[in-house]
């Protein structure tokens, strides 16, 4: 599915800033399935200076530097990218879990291994642990568990925006069963950590279609979380979507991961000054043809 994205991040701030260095975390990752043709990033004002590069996970990040005073701050991600996640192999046909999370202690797993240890956003939680048991009982196929999981966070957990921030603890989320695409994240990664099954933070957008007979409003797209979890050394990676209770497919975007939010976080920074701010974000991401790569 070929999609050209727009991302544009605006901060209106109440007093001047002197100096900022901002990192982005808003160009999408090359993958086997995930072909990136065009990308860029701009920012008003202009830094002084800009430098890309990857980090500790081969995300890309682009670090902007500004050194003059500025009220406001605009960052514009733009990017055409043709995508289609792999199928899943056959749930049936995975290894036990228990074989998953023993392959993620040996040598062969050394790469999923960091992906096994709590982090503060999604810790080792007996309460996730707990709720994930029921989905992954003895020698189930890792996959199974997982599909079902997936399906189970969708269904009892409700979708409510404004009723947590991206520093709710998991275990709050549980209480309340209701949060957004980063909470659903979060409490999956933790219950599959909890279990020794090495799971990612994945970051991206989603493409969100309008109600019948309605016109798609712009910037309503979103910026967007799931889950990356590991299936053994000879399955790999498989992506999974708690918050709409599917498998990833040709819906999303993948900008980068990490082991939670805190890691690929789309834009933070440091500012001198500045006082109070206020944040917007505005996200497109619409289907093209084929004729837009000609």
């Amino acid at each position: 599915m070929l999609y050209r994205v727009r991302h544009v991040t605006r901060y209106a701030y109440g007093a001047p800033v002197d100096l900022a260095v901002h990192m982005a975390h808003l160009r999408p990752r090359p993958m086997p399935f995930q072909k990136v043709l065009t990308d860029s990033i701009t920012s008003s004002p202009s830094p002084a200076r800009r430098r890309d590069g990857q980090d500790h996970f081969g995300n890309h990040v682009t670090w902007l530097f500004l050194d003059l005073p500025h009220e406001d701050f605009e960052v514009t991600s733009e990017s055409l990218i043709d995508v289609m996640f792999p199928p899943p192999p056959p749930a049936d046909d995975t290894l036990s879990w228990e074989a998953v999370a023993a392959a993620a202690r040996e040598p062969a797993g050394w790469q999923a291994a960091e992906f096994c240890f709590g982090t503060a956003l999604a810790p080792i939680d007996a309460e996730t642990r707990a709720y994930a048991v029921s989905s992954f009982p003895p020698d189930r196929p890792v996959l199974a568990g997982l599909l079902d999981l997936t399906t189970r966070i969708y269904n009892d957990f409700r979708f409510r925006s404004g009723v947590t921030t991206i520093s709710t603890p998991v275990s709050q989320v549980m209480r309340r069963r209701e949060g957004v695409c980063q909470d659903f994240t979060h409490l999956m990664v933790s219950a599959l950590r909890g279990l020794g099954i090495p799971a990612r933070y994945a970051s991206g957008y989603i493409r969100t279609r309008p109600p019948p007979g309605q016109t798609k409003r712009l910037g309503a797209d979103q910026s967007h979380a799931w889950v990356s979890a590991w299936l053994g050394p000879t399955d790999g990676w498989v992506d999974v979507d708690p918050t709409n209770g599917i498998v990833v497919k040709d819906e999303h975007v993948l900008l980068g991961w990490g082991r939670d939010f805190n890691d690929i976080s789309p834009l933070r920074g440091v500012i001198l000054g500045g006082g109070s701010h206020a944040v917007s974000v505005s996200v497109d991401l619409d289907p093209q043809s084929e004729d837009a790569v000609s």
